[in-house]
């Protein structure tokens, strides 16, 4: 046990490997308890509630830890421990102090508040909704703790390349959540969940806490906001912090219109939203958290071309993984949506409605996907200005233009009937789809504005073999597409298609990209020769 919690990765590819394994148990946990919330609670208001609650607690926890926090202390504490060792732990520990009385002191400020502020982000919600709604989200408000605390674990735990534990965090973060559901939720309602998700919070810190403990953290009460690197923490958060505000307004303003839709908007909105992020985290994400240590030593090294290096080969993997991704969730939204959602107290009309909602976040899963490691790139620079910047912009894009869609989508125009005969629907309240489109027209923006600007901040990060790479893989995605529209064709079952589509359809891929001689399809072919031979020396002995 004690080498499973101090054990370390060597490489990118190792970390985006555990990283990848521990974000899919994440998220298989995830559509485990997306599974539930519907069976039990179906689309409508009580699962509208449950999706609010999360708002206030989301918007602390992202602006002062994932939004800030986790982006600026790595590259400080790299900077720091590669002078003086000492000097390092001083500085995790007073980040760790002060950064624990800021959250306290916040989540206090937002539990007096929440009555106002509940009412502003739902104005739909009718007067037992929005009690409940308030009573739930302050008991929601010490998960930012927890987090607060687990993010100055994840950032050493990061430095240190023990990813495997600090993988495991968000699979205990969703298990919290499922217990609550399923031994809670029958006896205490919705605040059962509430509870399991706090739960949840607690372990993601405890689990990280005995390997940071391993990697030379020792608890000192230090508290100086003029201390050494502090100062550099909040310039860096700063910007990054309002580029975060402006993701969450984001969604707040999502909430808020959903809100004044029919029952059960936000929960459709939220579900398939979930669904929309299975590649986005398991991908995107896990590619971009295990290169941005590698990235920000490059750079604190000077070593620009092996920065140069590590971005373009990430960013060719993530493309060459995400994008067929964003093909067959288009084509599978079906299958997806009566699988995981279409149980219980969740309606037909319901999952007809997920299943057009699904199709049209699927168009920028894609681009959405590179975001974390676009960003990041900027992060490792120390430049986190540029990026919020750009949030700002495509979050007003997105708001003006979800208003937009949703005042066409109110009468039957043209875009009416285009959503209406492209996913087949035959009733519900089409306003809701108005609310995706909207969110993977402005990502798919917001990706193109940081390459072009990432592009003008560093240089030329080997365009010609992306473009090369991207290319072949668009091509091979549109074959793979063909292959599972054909297999329709052979099978009835929504379970047999969903199954058999998936795997011609990555069988077909990844043979398309073989033959248009890929070179990321060419690296994971040797990858798996070599595991092969490794595992057969390994039996032989």
């Amino acid at each position: 046990m004690r080498a499973l919690f101090n054990s370390q990765t060597r490489t990118v590819h190792h970390a985006a490997g555990i990283l990848i394994v521990s974000a899919l148990l994440s998220r298989v946990l995830g559509i485990a308890r997306d599974w539930l919330l519907a069976k039990n609670l179906g689309a409508g208001g009580d699962l509208d509630v449950y999706f609010a609650v999360f708002r206030i607690p989301d918007f602390l926890y992202h602006i002062l830890i994932s939004g800030g926090i986790v982006v600026a202390f790595l590259p400080i504490f790299s900077d720091f421990f590669s002078k003086n060792k000492d000097d390092a732990w001083k500085f995790a520990n007073n980040v760790l102090n002060v950064f624990l009385l800021f959250l306290i002191l916040f989540s206090l400020a937002l539990f007096v508040f929440a009555p106002g502020l509940i009412k502003l982000i739902t104005p739909g919600f009718t007067s037992s909704q929005l009690d409940q709604t308030i009573f739930l989200t302050r008991i929601m408000l010490l998960s930012p703790i927890f987090f607060g605390l687990s993010s100055i674990l994840s950032g050493i735990l990061q430095y240190f390349h023990r990813f495997l534990i600090y993988g495991f965090a968000p699979i205990l973060y969703n298990l919290g959540i499922i217990l609550g559901i399923v031994f809670l939720f029958p006896s205490f309602g919705l605040v059962g969940i509430i509870y399991g998700v706090l739960f949840g919070a607690f372990l993601h810190f405890l689990i990280q806490l005995p390997s940071a403990i391993n990697c030379g953290l020792k608890y000192r009460p230090i508290f100086n906001l003029g201390g050494q690197g502090l100062k550099r923490v909040f310039l860096l958060m700063l910007p990054r912090t309002l580029g975060v505000a402006g993701s969450q307004i984001n969604l707040i303003v999502m909430t808020s219109i959903a809100s004044t839709l029919s029952a059960g908007s936000i929960s459709i909105f939220n579900l398939t939203q979930n669904l929309q992020n299975l590649p986005v985290g398991i991908i995107g994400v896990s590619f971009a958290v295990a290169v941005f240590a590698p990235l920000s030593k490059s750079l604190a090294d000077g070593a620009k071309e092996e920065f140069l290096k590590d971005f373009s080969s990430t960013f060719r993997q993530v493309v060459y993984i995400v994008f067929p991704l964003s093909f067959l969730l288009f084509i599978l939204r079906n299958q997806i949506v009566q699988i995981i959602l279409r149980h219980g107290e969740f309606s037909q009309s319901s999952a007809d409605l997920a299943s057009a909602s699904l199709g049209l976040f699927s168009l920028g899963v894609w681009a959405i996907g590179l975001i974390p490691l676009l960003s990041r790139a900027f992060f490792a620079i120390k430049d986190t200005r540029i990026p919020a910047i750009v949030v700002f912009f495509t979050v007003t894009l997105n708001i003006i233009l979800s208003f937009y869609f949703i005042g066409i989508l109110n009468s039957e125009g043209l875009l009416w009937h285009a959503l209406k005969s492209i996913f087949r629907l035959e009733g519900g309240d089409m306003r809701v789809l108005g609310l995706p489109l909207a969110f993977a027209l402005s990502g798919t923006l917001q990706f193109f504005l940081l390459m072009a600007l990432l592009y003008k901040k560093i240089g030329d990060f080997r365009l010609k073999d992306i473009w090369d790479s991207t290319s072949k893989i668009i091509l091979a995605s549109f074959i793979m597409a063909a292959a599972v529209y054909f297999s329709f064709y052979l099978i009835f079952s929504i379970y047999l298609k969903a199954i058999v589509g998936a795997l011609a359809g990555a069988s077909v891929y990844f043979f398309a990209t073989h033959f248009l001689k890929s070179p990321e399809a060419k690296a994971i072919k040797l990858r798996i020769i070599a595991r092969l031979i490794r595992s057969k020396m390994a039996w032989r002995e």
